[in-house]
């Protein structure tokens, strides 16, 4: 995703080594308070990438997001039908 460059937005380094970004950064990122943003060193300079996080839960939240309601399965069935359904798919019999 590309940004337009924000006009006249300067920042500078604290003694803490802090920076503030320039609130028209922070609204077109939609970055607010408390975001974790990664710093990477690059050729071209120093990158920041926000952190996509995942909101917290539980494995009980989750496990029946699968759908299935049969039986158990082995991992050797569950090889067999992957297996299956990639050659129907991808035409190779």
């Amino acid at each position: 995703m590309s940004y337009p460059k924000q006009p006249g937005a300067t920042t500078r380094l604290s003694s803490k080594g802090q920076v503030v970004l320039p609130k028209s950064v922070r609204v077109a990122h939609q970055w607010d308070s408390g975001t974790e943003l990664a710093v990477e060193d690059t050729a071209r300079g120093v990158l920041l990438r926000s952190i996509k996080s995942f909101t917290p839960t539980t494995l009980e939240a989750v496990v029946g997001s699968t759908g299935y309601r049969g039986p158990s399965k082995s991992n050797a069935q569950m090889r067999a039908a992957i297996t299956r359904g990639a050659r129907a798919r991808h035409g190779r019999g």
